[in-house]
């Protein structure tokens, strides 16, 4: 990377020096400077916007995909809630990252442009008002100073010129009378002239001396003058970084996930769904669920009974009537539903069933969409009321 070389001269550095004309000019520029911060902190936080909604939809599209795989994956128990719940916090984070963008556009965002419509007002034919101001009054304390600085220089010159002058003419003088080649009358002519000269030279150097003194009178005022152009100046300034100081803050607050509360829940939430996979609970509810510990009716001796002959007519009619009775007495006690899905219970309280199996629903729905079943062989547990329909 190239760097500008530095110099470090006095004459460079007084020809930089802010008391030098026309070098205010940085200091008006300040306020140009500011209102294109003001645009280039708006884009860049804009386009920081832009990344949490991207981060966001990207959240929101990677839970959306992985749902079903998970939802139907072999996980049970513990381990499938924790895997789930990796995905519900993602769509919490995903909200997160939303409301993120929304306040960098429309909070600050916003409060930069007002805040900046409201500080620099643009003049018809371009710039700023608050531009104008200060470099009028630069100017007009400016402006004698600049007169007599250009007096003084112009004396500095004249003296200058007379000097050399007056030092070629000692040279002349010197070289002759050391020369016994030249003449007495040339040598005379030759005095006389570097007298001339050193007297031209006292006279000019009297003027440039009084012009400096004119100058120097005047410095206090000039300064007096100028700095407090520059306290107006930096008045405005200080504001101008106070408002963005704030305008930062407002931004970093947002941006500050380590400290936001949802965000904290979020991972509190999933670190103690990952604590609660319990392997031991998980091998009991398969072993219940699928495995040895599953009710079953074992073999066992069936006694023949010969079957009962019934009589037509008025008999027949009693045994109809008489199984009704059973079936409505059966009814009593639930109502009989078919499964439409495919359902594996999650907790040891829960029913798990096929397709097309069927049995009693004992409890009406709850609030949660859930309901109360019981098997033919006895078993009971919760299911969810939208996987059956009444038969």
């Amino acid at each position: 990377m190239s760097t500008l070389p530095s110099d470090n001269s006095p004459e460079d550095a007084n020809n930089r020096s802010f008391w030098m004309p026309g070098n205010y000019q940085r200091t008006v520029k300040r306020t140009e400077d500011a209102f294109q911060a003001c645009n280039d902190i708006v884009a860049c936080f804009q386009e920081r916007a832009r990344v949490e909604r991207q981060y966001a939809q990207q959240l929101s599209e990677w839970s959306n995909k992985w749902k079903p795989v998970v939802d139907s994956s072999p996980l049970y128990g513990s381990l499938m809630k924790a895997w789930q719940c990796f995905l519900s916090s993602a769509d919490r984070l995903a909200s997160l990252h939303a409301s993120i963008c929304r306040s960098l556009v429309s909070e600050d965002g916003d409060r930069v442009r007002t805040w900046q419509k409201d500080t620099f007002h643009k003049k018809l034919f371009g710039g700023f008002k608050e531009t104008q101001d200060v470099e009028t009054g630069f100017i007009r304390a400016q402006k004698p100073w600049a007169k007599r600085l250009k007096k003084l220089d112009k004396a500095r010159r004249a003296y200058h010129k007379v000097s050399r002058k007056e030092q070629a003419a000692r040279e002349r003088e010197a070289h002759a009378q050391g020369n016994p080649d030249v003449a007495i009358d040339k040598q005379k002519r030759i005095q006389e002239e570097r007298e001339l000269a050193q007297q031209e030279a006292e006279k000019v150097r009297g003027r440039y001396e009084k012009v400096l003194e004119e100058v120097n009178r005047y410095a206090p005022r000039y300064m007096e003058e100028m700095e407090s152009i520059f306290d107006q100046s930096q008045d405005e300034e200080r504001k101008r970084i106070v408002f963005l100081k704030q305008a930062f803050h407002s931004i970093h607050k947002h941006l500050d996930i380590t400290n936001n509360e949802s965000v904290r829940a979020v991972y509190d939430e999933l670190h103690n769904t990952l604590m609660a996979i319990d392997e031991h609970e998980d091998l009991r509810w398969w072993k219940n669920t699928h495995g040895p510990g599953m009710p079953t009716d074992w073999p066992h001796f069936q006694e023949w009974t010969p079957e009962k002959k019934i009589k037509k007519g008025k008999e027949t009619k009693k045994v109809i009537e008489k199984k009704g009775t059973i079936e409505r007495s059966v009814m009593i006690g639930g109502v009989r539903v078919r499964a439409l899905y495919d359902y594996v219970g999650q907790e040891t309280d829960e029913l798990s069933f096929k397709a097309g199996e069927e049995f009693l629903k004992v409890e009406d729905e709850d609030d949660q969409g859930w309901c109360r079943g019981m098997k033919d062989d006895g078993w009971e547990g919760l299911y969810p009321a939208n996987y059956v329909e009444v038969v």
